[in-house]
């Protein structure tokens, strides 16, 4: 069966969504709605549309907000599938009355600096209780929605390093038009930043203690 194309990041601002971000190999959507049962009705429809269209996002009901994740499987991307259904969620959105706020949209993961991933990937794995993600150095926890992890290879400690290196680090994924926001906001609440040389893919950050952050975005990225 021949791979269904994904779509890059400027591909997908050209599909024109004004509802809903790119956010690592998916697009998100969130939807305010002012009671809990116009939030049910929508995620109903939208339900049934996603039935219709034999493509099925995931949807994160809570009281007043509908969170809607799609991305094709097949592809482990952001496909015209993809793309049809957002478009289809968004006018069902609108005929309810539901705002969308694709500004408050992100995505969390924990990465762990290791020269050899494969032979502590295993632990992981065990104590998390995830799976292996579509890609050889990360896992997935698709039951309960943990953050993701994946690992980031590094060289190997010298004998003389000093103990208590700080190894794991998080990576928060926002919309490509919060980003310099959020770093900003992260600068003026004490934190300093430590690389922007990768920007707009990612800017390394560091609090008052030397704890790392990195703020991600899909742009400029390989």
């Amino acid at each position: 069966m021949a791979t269904v194309p994904t779509l890059t990041g400027e591909q997908v601002l050209a599909a024109d969504l004004p509802d809903w971000r790119l956010l690592l190999t998916r697009l998100h959507a969130r939807f305010v709605v002012d009671d809990y049962r116009t939030a049910t009705e929508l995620t109903a429809r939208v339900a049934a549309a996603a039935t219709e269209l034999d493509h099925h996002p995931e949807l994160d009901l809570r009281f007043g907000a509908l969170r809607v994740v799609t991305w094709s499987h097949d592809a482990n991307g952001v496909t015209e599938r993809d793309v049809e259904l957002a478009r289809r969620v968004s006018a069902l959105a609108a005929e309810l009355g539901a705002r969308a706020q694709p500004r408050t949209v992100q995505a969390l993961e924990i990465a762990l600096d290791t020269p050899d991933h494969a032979a502590v990937k295993p632990f992981w794995r065990a104590v998390l209780g995830m799976e292996d993600g579509p890609l050889p150095d990360d896992l997935a926890d698709p039951a309960t929605g943990l953050p993701g992890m994946w690992f980031q290879e590094c060289e190997p400690e010298p004998a003389d390093a000093p103990a208590g290196r700080m190894r794991f680090h998080l990576d928060i994924t926002v919309p490509h038009d919060v980003a310099l926001g959020r770093v900003d906001a992260a600068l003026a609440a004490g934190g300093r930043l430590v690389s922007d040389a990768a920007a707009k893919a990612f800017w390394v950050l560091e609090d008052a203690e030397g704890n790392k952050a990195c703020v991600c975005t899909w742009q400029d990225r390989s």
